[in-house]
């Protein structure tokens, strides 16, 4: 199952999504410039090997819920997020703020 929500964020629309699998959730929130998502996002895989996509994009781990990412430090970032100042530890909300 797949659910979809829309988030405001003072005043900054997202996309939450929730894909629902065996044994693990898949969390992602989102905006045309970037994405913050569960422990599945593989910061290495996009750093390296899609660095020509620049893809601006967040991990947190732990988490299993949309409210938990939001609130939740990064663990990882990619370089294209550090160009916008989001840093390892941020917190999943203030990272999306970076990205409008």
């Amino acid at each position: 199952m797949i659910s979809t929500e829309t988030l405001t964020i003072q005043g900054h629309i997202f996309n939450a999504v929730t894909v629902y699998l065996p044994k693990t959730t898949l969390l992602t929130i989102s905006n045309d410039i970037g994405y913050i998502m569960c422990g599945a996002l593989d910061v290495g895989l996009l750093n390296e090997k899609l660095a020509d996509r620049k893809i601006v994009a967040g991990r947190a781990v732990g988490v299993k819920t949309i409210d938990e990412l939001l609130k939740a430090p990064l663990e990882s970032v990619t370089y294209e997020a550090e160009k916008f100042g989001i840093v390892k530890g941020m917190i999943g909300e203030e990272a999306l703020l970076k990205m409008i």
